[in-house]
């Protein structure tokens, strides 16, 4: 069977996208949507997400790690789809859709710029050396010296694989400050079992993460990451963080077919 697909990234973050409304893509085939992330023998990509029909809202996103396996929410992966959803004109700029953590808002803007609002988060667990919260997806951070030079795989599967976070695991996010507002970060993505070059869900939880352990005081953040720049905007009411929004680039790469 030949599969149409396309292929999109946001910050570097990438994604292979295909239309699912006739629900004919076989989701439970793990083996297969491996070998469509693979970056030798298949497409490419960080993770698969599908855009399927829900009842109450725009679409659905179903979201698959590149290992196959279904996962939580992603960030970037969210913003693309909406952008997705624009392009088959599912959408025009703005759209309610619900994804495994719930309903999001987003909007599509000029230069392929998505906003993609973000669940609330309301407990974020301060440590000694480390953060830890979640964004829809588990996400540790932890600042760091020479991030520039940092070995993220290494040091970043140590602590997804340790005892820490038992078998579930978790994503691990190293930061540097850069100034009051904008801050840098590497992240190594669980299911990906690697260094990505940008994380949404991430971007999230450093910007929520280092408001609340006082690392700045700002309610806007720059976030660099190695696929480009993010914003995160949020609302803080003592240790609550509401109307989250995570913007950047979503971008058309481009569209193919793909014997399965």
């Amino acid at each position: 069977m030949q599969l149409e697909f396309y292929k999109y990234q946001g910050t570097g973050n990438d994604f292979v996208m295909i239309d699912n409304r006739s629900n004919f893509f076989p989701k439970d085939d793990v083996k297969l949507i491996e070998r469509l992330c693979d970056r030798r023998f298949g497409i490419g990509a960080d993770g698969l997400i599908l855009l399927e029909n829900d009842k109450d809202t725009d679409f659905r996103m179903v979201y698959y790690n590149s290992d196959g396996n279904q996962s939580s929410m992603c960030g970037n992966g969210g913003r693309c789809l909406v952008a997705f959803a624009n392009q088959l004109g599912v959408i025009k700029d703005k759209t309610i859709f619900i994804a495994t953590d719930g309903l999001h808002h987003a909007s599509v803007g000029e230069d392929a710029i998505v906003s993609l609002g973000m669940i609330d988060v309301d407990e974020v667990q301060k440590k000694d050396s480390y953060t830890f919260l979640n964004t829809g997806s588990p996400h540790h951070v932890q600042i760091v010296d020479d991030l520039e030079h940092y070995n993220v795989k290494e040091n970043g599967s140590a602590i997804r694989y340790g005892e820490l976070y038992g078998e579930k695991g978790s994503n691990v996010n190293f930061v540097k400050k850069v100034d009051n507002d904008t801050f840098s970060l590497r992240t190594y993505e669980r299911g990906v079992e690697d260094e990505t070059l940008a994380c949404g869900t991430g971007a999230t939880a450093v910007a929520i993460a280092m408001n609340a352990i006082g690392e700045t005081d700002k309610t806007s953040i720059n976030l660099n990451v190695e696929g480009g720049k993010l914003v995160v905007s949020f609302d803080k009411n003592g240790n609550q963080f509401t109307n989250v929004f995570l913007t950047g680039p979503a971008k058309f790469v481009f569209k193919g077919t793909i014997e399965i």
